[in-house]
């Protein structure tokens, strides 16, 4: 053997080292290869490699990802080295698709993921489009992201939250330069779409400031810990230097069919202008470099003022049209709020000298400012005297700039027609800081040590608005509320340890590392006049309800607190907080160089409710050159939020009909225990998917991948429990409201869908073409309902814990498909492109005001259920009088069309101009067909239109400039 080894060594004492750089840094993990030998390496973590080769003539071939390859060719004498040091190119096209997200193993591209992820620019994204803000962009971009505009759903109008694959806003996890991004303090109550969720503002982060968004479409539990049910948002923060971005645009909305000044009698509604919602924003970035080794500081601020929007059926009149829909009464200024906001955010690196370690840093603070109008306040409804301003007679105080009169009458007040709509103010600060070292130590250990705290308050203010019960004069003059709110705050310490072990079957990347996060929520209380009763009392007449019952008798108390969101009470106000720690396994594996596995797993321990494990299995593999097969399997969690957990307040709500007082009581309450309802516990998933990558063309991508997601005890706000619960009567009284809601784990649900993307881009010439066709067909199933034995005596009880109207919410979270078709052409500094996105069917449910002939009283169908106003097996009755139908609110499918057009004034200026939108297609309107009557204002939103995907604004003007200097 020792001959054999000393006869052997003189055949490989030739070598080949050197040092593979890019972008002037070390590239670690580039591949070496020599041909025709076929030996090869990868560098390590300087970016260092070595070759033993025979003597001979060899072709070095040098790749990475994000990097152009690069060939040279080398001859080696007998017994000689020599150094080849290699610096890559950046490659355009490869480094789009580079992704952190998904694994810790160095980057990938998107198509030899064994997961499926989307990488959009940002700049690509927004220069396009009329919307301003990075949620629409993205809704438009991603058809498996879900957003939905609210309106009319008080603090939700304010807020914008989005998700992945049609599940909860809370069930996606969101990173900022791969670090945990905090929760809003906000979350959706009764009367909102993803009721009971809270989520992340992606909004808060200014636009101008990120690079480029990585979307991972896969459980991830395992990898990142709670909420990555649905899978992972990664903000990557921009590292340019050296040059100045402005982005100025400009927009409005020219909807000439259903903006109210379209209106019979605009009289009847609040009005703005033709060209409404009209829109200014502006981005900017610039960065520096910092000392001499790399080192630099980027820069990133919005601001966007954007207007009000006003929508109602224009034809409300029933003597010339029969086919025409009464005066939207309760909703007179159905529309979106106005919002100011502004906001920036750094991004740092520094190398330290003669070290290889880098300090980084990241954060920002946010400001917004929104103003909605909450629902129609009416005084010919008279059980709303109790909520005006009366003298001692009973008689209308009338509050010019307030209150409105329709179809006025010349020189008198027809108090009749007197109606006013409350208005919301809210106000959110959001802030940010992360700071860390990373480096590298012994032999190739990457490690990352990090801490990163956020923080955000949401404040209510009511406006314009009246606490009818305050004693005179201040019923009429006081009419700015401070309503109180909430914070949230959540601190993440992280520690990262990496390692490449290139000689373990094809290479094997080893990752593990710790978490410690603390989390703090806050809910405080309004100023008492915001909440309290002030001891006025109705004086007039007795009013009755339809079955002759006493509505509303003299010497009733009137409404408490102010009008529209009342103030949260002392009794709601808490501080709770909670701690976690977690540890984590992760691992990839190139077993041989066609098959890739990737696996994790991770433990979890919350202070409150205990721990719990995930695991997670990836796996790609190579069936040609350019054609992948993938999949992967996870269990995965989501922590009750100390939202959920803690959240209490007493607010408006529709019962049967009426604008009532309803509490949302803590689930920790004594009062949740008696109905029945138990403590949270954490929601848990299973996900498995399955697809392709593939790449027929140069430039031309196709993946698809198919998914199953399956979850137990998912958080959702029950149904409203009133007087007839005997547990929950006195506490009803005792808070002077008329129901109750409760957090709860109640269902249990599987989505199914699949995700399809063609991505073609060609360059000839002057010419260059992009397409991408995208789409997402999937379908959300309720498999079980989780009702506490308490409440699984009578159909009544089971509807008010989960209803068939609740059910129809959580189906609806996500239309059945969505597809996305972006089109663009370009010559030389011209550039016309358009995009085409198609909406798919939902179905939502009202409230429901009939029964179902011969059907038992108290089941499904009954007067007592269906006709009860709750939304328990909602029917109305048909227009022609001759029987009853469900109310089903169906929004059929339906596409929107963008056109626009981009010219390169200069090297430094470009500009460009569009319509989205331009055919100014609509939703279906809110109604039950063959029931338009009986259903109109039973929605959601009580307006014209539900909040769909889609929007409700019709078409959008745009145009906006960018320099780069």
């Amino acid at each position: 053997m020792g001959a054999f080894i000393l006869f052997c060594s003189p055949i490989f004492a030739q070598k080949i080292t050197g040092t593979v750089t890019g972008a002037g840094k070390p590239v670690a993990g580039s591949s070496v290869q020599a041909t025709p030998s076929g030996t090869g390496t990868a560098t390590d973590g300087d970016g260092k490699y070595s070759l033993a080769l025979k003597a001979g003539i060899y072709k070095v071939t040098v790749s990475a990802i994000g990097f152009e390859k690069k060939t040279v060719n080398v001859q080696l004498a007998d017994g000689e080295s020599k150094v080849l040091d290699v610096e890559l190119n950046p490659s355009s096209e490869s480094l789009k698709e580079v992704i952190v997200v998904g694994s810790r193993g160095g980057g990938r591209t998107k198509m030899d993921s064994p997961v499926p992820v989307d990488v959009i620019s940002v700049n690509s994204v927004s220069a396009s489009t009329a919307k301003p803000d990075l949620m629409s962009q993205l809704n438009q971009a991603v058809p498996s992201f879900n957003y939905n505009k609210q309106s009319g759903g008080d603090g939700s109008d304010a807020i914008d939250f989005a998700s992945l694959r049609g599940l909860g806003f809370d069930q996606t996890l969101v990173l900022v330069n791969g670090k945990r991004r905090h929760l809003s303090a906000f979350v959706n109550q009764v009367g909102t779409r993803g009721r009971g969720n809270s989520g992340t503002d992606l909004n808060a982060i200014p636009e101008a400031a990120i690079d480029h968004v990585e979307i991972l479409r896969d459980g991830a539990s395992a990898q990142y810990g709670s909420d990555a049910i649905a899978g992972v948002i990664n903000l990557v923060l921009k590292k340019d230097v050296n040059h100045l971005n402005v982005n100025i645009g400009g927009s409005g909305y020219y909807d000439h069919k259903y903006n109210t000044l379209n209106n019979v009698d605009p009289s009847q509604y609040y009005t703005g202008s033709q060209l409404d919602g009209k829109t200014f924003t502006l981005g900017l970035d610039y960065g520096v470099l910092i000392g001499k080794n790399g080192g630099f500081i980027n820069f990133g601020g919005n601001f966007m003022s954007q207007g009000k929007t006003f929508r109602a059926v224009p034809q409300t009149n029933w003597d010339t049209n029969p086919n025409a829909l009464s005066v939207d009464a309760w909703r007179r200024a159905f529309g979106d709020g106005s919002v100011t906001s502004g906001g920036g955010m750094y991004n740092m690196e520094i190398p330290l000298a003669g070290t290889k370690t880098t300090f980084y840093s990241f954060g920002g603070y946010n400001y917004k400012h929104s103003n909605v109008y909450a629902w129609t306040r009416r005084w010919s409804s008279t059980s709303n005297h109790i909520k005006f301003p009366t003298d001692a007679n009973g008689n209308l105080i009338f509050v010019p700039g307030i209150m409105r009169v329709f179809d006025p009458s010349p020189g008198g007040l027809d108090t009749a027609n007197v109606y006013y709509n409350p208005q919301e103010d809210v106000y959110i600060k959001d802030m940010s800081n992360a700071l860390g070292l990373k480096g590298t130590i012994g032999d190739g250990w990457d490690w990352d040590l990090s801490n990163n705290i956020g923080y955000n308050d949401f404040h209510y203010w009511g406006n314009d608005t009246f606490n009818a019960s305050l004693p005179l004069p201040e019923q009429s003059t006081k009419t700015r509320f401070d309503d109180g709110g909430f914070s949230f705050l959540q601190n993440t310490a992280n520690l990262d340890v990496t390692k490449r072990f290139a000689h373990v079957a094809q290479g094997l990347t080893l990752s593990f590392g710790a978490e410690f996060r603390y989390e703090r929520y806050k809910l405080y209380a309004g100023e008492p006049d915001s909440y309290r009763n002030g001891g006025a009392l109705y004086t007039g007449p007795t009013i009755y309800n339809d079955d002759g019952s006493v509505a509303l008798a003299n010497g009733d108390a009137k409404a408490s607190g102010s009008e529209g969101y009342p103030g949260y009470q002392p009794t709601d106000a808490s501080t709770s907080h909670r701690t976690n720690e977690a540890a984590y396994i992760e691992g990839s594996l190139d077993v041989t160089k066609a098959w890739l596995v990737d696996g994790a797993a991770r433990f979890e321990h919350y202070s409150d409710f205990g721990g719990v494990s995930t695991v997670k299995l990836a796996t790609r593999y190579k069936v040609t050159d350019n054609f992948n097969l993938r999949g992967s399997f996870s269990t995965g969690f989501r922590a009750p939020s100390l939202q959920q957990m803690n959240f209490s307040n007493t607010n408006t709500n529709i019962i049967a009909g009426q604008l009532v007082y309803a509490k949302l009581v803590p689930n920790y309450s004594e009062a949740a225990r008696q109905v029945g309802i138990p403590k949270l516990t954490q929601e848990t998933s299973i996900n498995e998917s399955l697809g392709f990558t593939w790449k027929p063309a140069p430039g031309f991508n196709f993946t698809v991948d198919g998914y199953i997601i399956k979850i137990k005890n998912r958080i959702v706000i029950t149904g409203s429990f009133d007087t007839t619960v005997t547990a929950i009567k006195n506490y009803l009284i005792d808070n002077n409201v008329k129901s109750a809601n409760f957090f709860t784990n109640a269902v249990n649900t599987t989505n199914t869908g699949l995700d399809m993307v063609l991505d073609y881009h060609k360059s000839w010439g002057k010419n260059r073409f992009t397409g991408l066709l995208a789409g997402n067909i999937q379908n959300i199933t309720i498999d079980k309902i989780n009702i506490p034995a308490a409440l699984n005596d009578t159909y009544a009880h089971q509807q008010a814990y989960f209803s068939t109207r609740e059910a129809a919410f959580l189906t609806a979270s996500a239309p059945h498909a969505k597809f996305s078709l972006g089109l663009e052409y370009g010559y030389d500094k011209f550039a016309v492109g358009t995009h085409i996105t198609y909406f798919g069917k939902l179905t939502t449910q009202g409230f429901g005001y009939n029964s179902v002939p011969g059907a038992n009283p108290d089941g499904p169908g009954g007067a007592n259920t269906s006709a009860s106003g709750n939304g328990w097996d909602p029917y109305v009755e048909l227009d022609n009088g001759k029987g009853v139908v469900p109310e089903n609110f169906v929004f059929h499918g339906k596409a929107t069309t963008d056109l626009y057009v981009s010219y390169k004034i200069t090297k430094q200026i470009s500009w460009t101009a569009g319509v989205d939108n331009i055919f100014n297609v609509h939703p279906d309107l809110a109604v039950t067909e063959g029931a338009h009557q009986a259903s109109w204002g039973d929605s959601e939103s009580g307006g014209p239109f539900d909040a769909v995907q889609m929007g409700f604004n019709g078409t959008r003007i745009f145009t906006k400039l960018a320099f780069h200097f």
